[in-house]
């Protein structure tokens, strides 16, 4: 039987609820900072910073997410009209910008899983359950879209930022390898934190 390849990371992409209940594309809208200096790319971990804005996270055992960036308007300077994007362009002045978010603390993730870099790795049924290390790519501006990934090496850390729930059946390589995984936060969401911001 021939499955799908995956070729390349692309970020986290919200689909189902930990429930298994579909996710049903909810946003909530948070502002960025005009002149924001980092790229946030589709698929990106965003964190909420002091002054009420969010900036692109790492991925880390330090994140502390307050979700998935999934795209953004704002006034283009240079047209001076309203625009969607897929991904935020660094140090662009608006002072209306927004990004919207996928918050909830309850979502799953696909993701793609990596040995390094963007070079498809494989996870195990046995590595359900277990945490694994984000990888940080740098999106692309020609998509719009992440390249960040997790690691294909998984363990019982707890500073890990994030938790295999499930494997993607759909995209599972010729030696039975799974290349994609169902994650949800760790630890470290904003929401879940009692410490703010």
């Amino acid at each position: 039987m021939a499955y799908p390849t995956v070729d390349g990371p692309y970020g986290l992409l919200p689909v189902k609820l930990l429930s298994g209940s579909p996710y049903s594309g909810v946003t909530r809208q948070y502002r960025i900072a005009s002149g924001f200096a980092t790229d946030i790319f589709y698929g990106d971990a965003v964190k909420l910073v002091t002054g009420g804005t969010v900036e692109r996270d790492t991925f880390d055992a330090a994140m502390t997410p307050i979700g998935v960036f999934l795209g953004c308007t704002f006034t283009d300077p240079s047209t001076s009209q309203i625009t969607f994007k897929q991904y935020w362009p660094a140090s662009t002045v608006a002072s209306d910008a927004k990004a919207y978010v996928c918050d909830a603390t309850n979502v799953l993730f696909k993701a793609a899983v990596v040995s390094s870099g963007t070079t498809i790795g494989d996870l195990a049924i046995t590595d359900i359950g277990a945490n694994v290390a984000g990888v940080d790519n740098t999106g692309s501006t020609v998509t719009g879209n992440s390249k960040s990934a997790i690691s294909d090496s998984s363990a019982t850390t707890n500073t890990l930022p994030f938790r295999i729930v499930d494997l993607v059946e759909e995209t599972k390589n010729s030696s039975g390898g799974f290349t994609e995984a169902l994650v949800k936060w760790n630890a470290g969401h904003l929401f879940d934190n009692t410490t703010g911001v």
